[in-house]
C-alpha cells in the first residue's frame, strides 16, 4: 500500500459525478426563444414538491429549458432508486445546466430567503417562508381552545339543563299538589259549615258561606246543591234556584277518601279540576259540595317559574362560556408554545427552550420538553462529531446501551474489503494539496458510499486506503456476497466516474477481499478507543489488496468456497505472503452470477 499516513485531518466529502446530458443541445435556451409554458401547475395545494417549484422558478426565469429540467429529473430519480438522492438544483449545477449562484439567486429572490449556498437545508426554509408544511404540521381545524371552550360550554349547557329540567318537575308537582291541597281544604270547609244551613234551608248563610270562595288564587267556584239537586249557593248568583245538571264531560272520575275529582274543558276553555264531596249529618245524605281548581292557573305558574329558571340558566350559562373560553385559551396557549418546539425540534433546532411559569402538569411537561431538547442537542452534536470518527452503526449502539458486550470484542466471522490507489504517492508529488484532497476525496465518497449501500461498515480510512467489513457490527447472514457485489460495483461506478472527469485515481484502485473470523469490539486506551476489527483475517486482505493491480479485485480462497461457481474467477498462481508459512491460492473477480443477488 501507498501514501499510508500521508494526510491528516477530516475527509471532506463530495457527490458522485452524474451521467452527461443526454442532448446537450436543448440544455440551454437560444436568445429571443419564447419562455416554454410550465409543465406543473405549482400553485400550493397541500403537499408540494418543492423540486417542481424549483423546476418551474428556473423555467420560467429562462434559466434552463423545459428538456432540460425534464433530463435532470430523470437522472434525479435514477439517483434516488441507486440510493443516493439528490436535490435538483444540486443535479442542475452537476449536468452543467445552471451555476450554483444563479440557482440560489434565483431562489432567494422568488421566496424571500437569503440562502448562501445549496447545500443548505434550503426545503425546511421555503416550507416555512410559503408554510406549505402541512404534512407534517397541519394547521388544526378547530383550536384547541374552542375545543375546550365547546366541551365546557355543552357540559354547563347539559348540568343547566338537567338542573332546569328537575327543577320545573318538581315546581309543577308542588304547585299542583299545594292548589289541590288548598281546594281540598276549601271543600271540606264548606262541607262541614254548610250541614246546618242546609237544614234550615239557609240561602243566604250558603251563600255567605262560599261568598269569598273565588278570591282564593286557582279556584273559579264553588257550588253548594241541596239532596234535591237544587243549587242553594254558587259563585255565580244568577244560577242559584237552578237544578244542578252536573257536568257531561265523559272524564274518568277519581275517589280520595271522602272527595272525588275529575278534570274537565269549561265553556271557556280553560282546563279545570272539578272536586266534589256529599254534605252528611247523623248519616243522612243533605246535599253536596263542588270546587272548581284551575289547571291552567297551575301552567301559568309553572311557566312563570320556567322563565325564572331559563332566565338563571341563561345568566349562569354566560358566565360559564366566559370562563370555558377563558380556561380553554389558558390551557391552549402552553400547548400551542409546545407544538412550535416540537416543530423546531423536528427541524433540528435542538436549541429551541419552551418559556413557561406555571405550578401545573404543563409547566412539567416544558421543563421535561426543554430537558429532551437539550439531551437532542448534546446527542446531536454527538452524532455530528464522534460518528464521524467511529461511523453511524457503531455509533447507533453505543448509544443504545454502552454497556453492552460488544464493546469488549467478541469473535466474529467477516468479511474484508480493503481499497487502495496505486502509485499514489507519485501522484501526490508535485501537486498542490488542496488538488489531492478534492481528486482523493472523490474516490473515497464513492468507496464509501458503496460499502454503506452493500450494508457494510467502514471501519477507517488509512491514508489512501479505505477498510471496510461486513458481518459487523450489524450482521448479515450473506456478508460474503455483500462484499464481493460491493467490490465489483466500487470498480464500475469508479470507472463510469472516471470517464466523465479527469480524476487518475479513479482508475488506479486495487481490492482485496477476504473472509474469515476476527475479534470485533472495541480497542485502545482510557484516552482514546476505536471500534474495529482485528486478527489474521484483517492482515490477510491487507496482503492480499497489495498483490490487486489497478482496477483488479483479488479474492482468497475462503471467498470462492462460500460462494463457489456462483462466482466467475481467474486463478492466479499461488502466492507466497508475509506472515503465511505456505503458498496462498489467490482468483481474480470477474464478475458474480447476478441472478440470484442480493442488495442491502
Amino acid at each position: 500500500m501507498e501514501g499510508r499516513g500521508g494526510r491528516r485531518g477530516d475527509i471532506k466529502v463530495q457527490q458522485h459525478r452524474l451521467s452527461p446530458p443526454a442532448a446537450p443541445e436543448t440544455a440551454r435556451k437560444k436568445e429571443g426563444e419564447s419562455p416554454s409554458p410550465p409543465v406543473w401547475d405549482l400553485r400550493p395545494k397541500g403537499s408540494v414538491d418543492l423540486d417542481a417549484f424549483l423546476g418551474n422558478i428556473l423555467v420560467k426565469g429562462d434559466i434552463i429549458s423545459k428538456d432540460a429540467l425534464s433530463h435532470a429529473l430523470k437522472v434525479q430519480k435514477e439517483m434516488f432508486e441507486k440510493g443516493r438522492p439528490l436535490h435538483l438544483g444540486l443535479i442542475l449545477v452537476k449536468l452543467g445546466y445552471a451555476s450554483e449562484s444563479t440557482v440560489v439567486t434565483a431562489i432567494n429572490q422568488h421566496f424571500d430567503l437569503s440562502v448562501n449556498s445549496l447545500t443548505e437545508n434550503i426545503a425546511h426554509k421555503i416550507q416555512d417562508r410559503r408554510g406549505i408544511k402541512e404534512g407534517l404540521f397541519p394547521r388544526p381545524r378547530i383550536p384547541i381552545w374552542m375545543q375546550l371552550s365547546m366541551a365546557m360550554t355543552i357540559v354547563i349547557l347539559l348540568t343547566v339543563t338537567a338542573l332546569s329540567w328537575v327543577t320545573i318537575n318538581q315546581q309543577k308537582e308542588q304547585l299542583y299538589t299545594q292548589t289541590v291541597r288548598l281546594g281540598t281544604v276549601s271543600l271540606n270547609y264548606f262541607a262541614n259549615n254548610a250541614r246546618i244551613p242546609l237544614l234550615e234551608d239557609n240561602v243566604l248563610g250558603l251563600n255567605s258561606l262560599i261568598r269569598e270562595a273565588t278570591d282564593v288564587e286557582g279556584i273559579r267556584y264553588a257550588i253548594i246543591i241541596n239532596a234535591q239537586g237544587r243549587v242553594m249557593a254558587h259563585s255565580d248568583h244568577d244560577r242559584l234556584g237552578e237544578t244542578f245538571q252536573g257536568f257531561n264531560t265523559g272524564q274518568v272520575r277519581y275517589q280520595e277518601k271522602v272527595a272525588t275529582y275529575f278534570r274537565y274543558i269549561a265553556e271557556s276553555g280553560e282546563n279545570l279540576l272539578n272536586m266534589s264531596r256529599k254534605i252528611t249529618f247523623k248519616e243522612q245524605e243533605l246535599g253536596e259540595v263542588h270546587v272548581g281548581v284551575s289547571l291552567d292557573f297551575i301552567r301559568g305558574l309553572v311557566a312563570e317559574r320556567t322563565l325564572s329558571i331559563a332566565a338563571v340558566g341563561a345568566v349562569v350559562l354566560f358566565f360559564s362560556i366566559l370562563i370555558a373560553v377563558g380556561l380553554g385559551f389558558h390551557f391552549s396557549r402552553p400547548v400551542k408554545a409546545l407544538a412550535e418546539a416540537t416543530k423546531e425540534i423536528s427541524q433540528g433546532n435542538y436549541r429551541h427552550r419552551v418559556t413557561l411559569h406555571r405550578n401545573d402538569e404543563l409547566g412539567s411537561l416544558a421543563v421535561a420538553f426543554n430537558r429532551m431538547s437539550r439531551q437532542l442537542w448534546k446527542t446531536s452534536l454527538m452524532q455530528k462529531t464522534f460518528g464521524k470518527y467511529v461511523g453511524a452503526d457503531v455509533l447507533d449502539m453505543i448509544m443504545a446501551n454502552p454497556e453492552i458486550e460488544w464493546l469488549k470484542g467478541h469473535r466474529r466471522e467477516v468479511t474484508i474489503l480493503l481499497t487502495d490507489i496505486r502509485g499514489f504517492t507519485a501522484f501526490s508529488e508535485g501537486r498542490e494539496p488542496e488538488e489531492i484532497v478534492e481528486r482523493l476525496n472523490e474516490y473515497l465518497e464513492i468507496a464509501t458510499a458503496t460499502i454503506l449501500h452493500f450494508g457494510g461498515y467502514v471501519d477507517k480510512f488509512i491514508g489512501d486506503a479505505v477498510l471496510g467489513v461486513f458481518g459487523v457490527p450489524v450482521y448479515h447472514k450473506d456478508h460474503v456476497e455483500r462484499g464481493v457485489r460491493a467490490s465489483l460495483e466500487i470498480q464500475r461506478a469508479l470507472s463510469e466516474a472516471a470517464r466523465q472527469g479527469d480524476n487518475p485515481l479513479l482508475t488506479s484502485v486495487g481490492i482485496g477481499v477476504n473472509t474469515g473470523v476476527a475479534v470485533a469490539g472495541n480497542i485502545g486506551s482510557q484516552v482514546k478507543m476505536e471500534y474495529t476489527v482485528i486478527g489474521d483475517t484483517v492482515n490477510l486482505a491487507s496482503r492480499i489488496n497489495g498483490l490487486a493491480r489497478a482496477g483488479e479485485t483479488i479474492l482468497s480462497q475462503t471467498v470462492l468456497d462460500y460462494l463457489g461457481d456462483r462466482l466467475a474467477v481467474e486463478p492466479l498462481p499461488p502466492q507466497k505472503l508475509k506472515g503465511k508459512t505456505g503458498a496462498v491460492t489467490l482468483y481474480k473477480l470477474q464478475g458474480i452470477d447476478e441472478s440470484s443477488g442480493k442488495e442491502a
